[in-house]
């Protein structure tokens, strides 16, 4: 496999973690760090489009890995989870921790911020306990720089005996270097001389004696001095390791591969753990006690980091507070947050509205007068009429509603809310409702998987996986779909500009439709905290945990690149999603329209049978049947809907808002029914994609099931109670 410093065995345990193993020839780089230092961007400036994204094995964390080649060598780069730390036992630290002792890479690079180094050095310490081919990459030095700060780069690779790096991986500067170095410590080329950490007498002593009882101990590649320092530790948890991935490499033996690392070799593991437990004066109860080793290994790190801080960084003269904390002050503060957040998305909101209107209807003649020439072509060609039908009226025109209706205000809204994700603002968010989420009995973190989900909810629910408490991450997947994902922002924003632009007796413009869609996204996050609450208190009792969420700094979007990533990566990807389900779904409709039974389309069947709970919800047959067959995506319940409408059984040509609302009104819309139909759509059951995706993470039909029913009760509820509301007060 291209590995000279590694046995053979290694393969094995490396095919534990990575699916299908590495490819002939491909050396194995880990990428480490702390949140927030840049890291997935130096991950994907060095892999590019050449990635693949699953799970840990067995584990619900997401792995991300991919390739790039230099010097003639294809490099197998993983972006391990971000962590503080490797000696506490979070999901993401255990795998962090397992990848480095036990797929054995052939080189770690270490992010750091190279603004807060002291604080990143501790992760830097811990991994070269694990493997001395480190290369520690200093990036966000421009930010730095900014701040007057400067790092020796030289000092802090002489202090550290590891080769040093200086990147800005948003622009790219340093990779190449970066790659270089990663060649030379691959090839042999970089001598090796890590300088680890000493601690006190009294614990180094005791390491020399554990260290001493491993000499027999068929460790493989594991550092013996890093393997006792965690028994003195008491780290059960890398024992259970040891003894599970040690039977990897039997395996591999029973194959013909060198080694004599047998299971029935670790009885010499197991005296050194008995020795160490008593050496801790525990009687081998590991992490109790006072006066912990831990406390005083941390504390040794933590010096460590301190003393070089203070010998290889320099810090300018910077007058007063950086503008970030100024503006931090008021987009985080307890008076001022929640306003600047609702103004700041109702003016992301208004400049979509206004901005999609005209291109929706340029977009919507163009398609429509194409599909004019399709049918003049199928009736040159003698093309039977129910082919027609289902291709053209049907499909084609179901197409063309998605894409003329969906296009203009995704093409405006995802690359804007993109330009905030990288401006560092949605932790903000978080930030502003973390408060508000504990006391609602969940988890601070819910409000990052709640902000994911407003691209996505199936993307939501796989963010859960961020929450460690099984507890909490099952309410915030139950409560996931409350918030408007990418199906549903186009029927909202719709309706909202039908309701504002006067067709059902409102007329105040594009202000009053994004405070509509506002007010609906409000109450979909008012709806995820009291149904949190309620599942807290019932179903899914427990003590809510905590967390420390670190507020990254504002950085300058690159404007362009979020422009093109966010119209390649999201909007072009739901469109295409869209429309891969709507033409299906189109042919169906249609077929369902123009399929009589007794002398009744079925579709007008299903919606008379559906008519009577309708009007109780204010809305009407064809609009919950829409629902229903609208199921694999939220995209296509309006096209559903209109196809119902129209006796033909096919769409009309839309050719903007006031088509649009001419055929609703004729249909018996009010105000009250577009109000309605937003609010079941905000409050109904997920999409058919994030059923799979709950079914997936939860293992439990029990867990799908409760997904889809809580948020259709609560929806058929507030339609009831709203309806009879405006029904009792006269207002419709």
């Amino acid at each position: 496999m291209g590995i000279s410093h590694y046995p053979p065995d290694v393969d094995a345990l490396r095919g534990s973690f990575i699916p299908g193993g590495l490819g002939a020839g491909q050396a194995l780089v880990a990428l480490a760090g702390n949140p927030n230092t840049g890291k997935s961007t130096v991950f994907n400036a060095l892999t590019g489009l050449h990635q693949h994204t699953g799970n840990w094995p067995g584990k619900t964390v997401t792995q991300s890995r991919g390739t790039y080649s230099h010097r003639n060598r294809t490099i197998a780069i993983v972006d391990l989870p971000g962590t503080y730390s490797l000696l506490s036992n979070s999901p993401e630290e255990l795998i962090a921790r397992d990848f480095l002792c036990f797929a054995a890479p052939d080189a770690t690079v270490v992010v750091v911020d190279a603004s807060c180094l002291e604080r990143n050095l501790n992760l830097v310490f811990q991994v070269m306990e694990i493997t001395p081919r480190v290369v520690v990459c200093v990036n966000l030095v421009d930010e730095a720089m900014r701040k007057g700060i400067s790092v020796d780069l030289d000092g802090l690779s002489y202090e550290l005996g590891v080769p040093v790096v200086a990147t800005v991986a948003r622009t790219g500067k340093g990779l190449e270097r970066l790659k270089d170095i990663l060649d030379d410590l691959i090839s042999g080329r970089i001598k090796l001389s890590p300088r680890y950490v000493v601690y006190d007498d009294d614990i180094e002593d005791r390491l020399a004696g554990l260290q001493a009882n491993l000499h027999d101990v068929p460790l493989g590649h594991l550092n013996p001095r890093w393997v006792a320092l965690r028994l003195l530790d008491g780290d059960a948890a890398l024992i259970e390791g040891i003894v599970r991935r040690l039977g990897l490499y039997g395996s591999a033996a029973e194959t013909g591969s060198r080694t004599n690392m047998q299971p029935d070799n670790l009885d010499g593991l197991q005296e050194t753990m008995e020795r160490a437990g008593e050496v801790r004066g525990r009687e081998g109860r590991w992490g109790q006690g006072e006066n912990s080793f831990r406390d005083r290994i941390v504390s040794a790190i933590y010096n460590r980091a301190e003393s070089i801080t203070r010998k290889v960084v320099r810090a300018g003269n910077a007058k007063g507070r950086d503008l970030g904390s100024l503006v931090d002050d008021i987009l985080t503060s307890r008076i001022f947050g929640y306003p600047a957040m609702l103004a700041l998305f109702g003016a992301l909101l208004w400049i979509t509205i206004s901005g999609a209107n005209v291109p929706s209807e340029l977009l919507a003649r163009v398609l429509f007068a194409l599909q004019d020439r399709l049918m003049d072509m199928a009736a040159r060609l003698q093309i039977p009429g129910w082919l027609q039908g289902v291709a053209i009226l049907g499909t084609y025109r179901s197409v063309a509603w998605v894409v003329s209706v969906m296009l203009p205000p995704m093409a405006i809204f995802f690359p804007l809310f993109t330009l905030l994700e990288d401006l560092g603002y949605l932790p903000r968010v978080a930030f502003n409702l973390d408060s508000l989420f504990r006391k609602a009995g969940a988890h601070g973190k819910q409000a990052l998987t709640m902000s994911m989900g407003f691209g996505c909810n199936a993307a939501g629910v796989i963010a859960c996986r961020i929450i460690e408490s099984p507890r909490e991450r099952l309410i915030a997947i139950l409560t996931n779909n409350f918030v408007p994902c990418n199906g549903r922002f186009p029927t909202l924003i719709t309706l909202a500009s039908l309701l504002a632009s006067g067709e059902f007796a409102l007329d105040h413009g594009s202000f009053l439709a994004s405070g509509i869609v506002v007010g609906m996204v409000v109450l979909g996050i008012a709806v995820t905290l009291a149904t949190s609450w309620a599942l807290a208190k019932t179903i899914l009792r427990g003590v809510p945990s905590f967390f420390a969420l670190e507020l990254p700094p504002y950085r300058r979007p690159q404007v362009i690149k979020t422009i093109v990533r966010s119209v390649m990566d999201r909007t072009l990807f739901v469109l295409l999603r869209a429309v891969t389900v709507a033409a299906p779904a189109g042919a169906v409709t249609w077929a369902l329209a123009n399929t009589s039974v007794g002398g009744i389309s079925i579709l007008k069947g299903l919606a008379s049978l559906l008519d009577f709970p309708g009007r109780a919800m204010g809305l009407d047959g064809f609009i919950l049947a829409a629902f229903i067959l609208g199921l694999p995506a939220n995209e296509i319940v309006m096209p559903i809907m209109l196809m119902g409408y129209l006796s033909s059984g096919t769409m009309l040509e839309l050719g903007g808002l006031d088509s649009l609302g001419g055929i609703l009104a004729h249909n018996d819309w009010t105000w009250l029914t577009a109000l309605n139909m937003m609010l079941f759509s905000l409050l109904h059951y997920p999409c058919g994609t994030t059923l799979m995706t709950i079914h997936k993470e939860t293992s439990s039909l029990k867990w799908t099931f409760l997904s889809a029913a809580i948020p259709t009760c609560i929806g058929v509820s507030l339609c009831l109670v709203v309806t009879g509301g405006a029904r009792l007060l006269g207002l419709v």
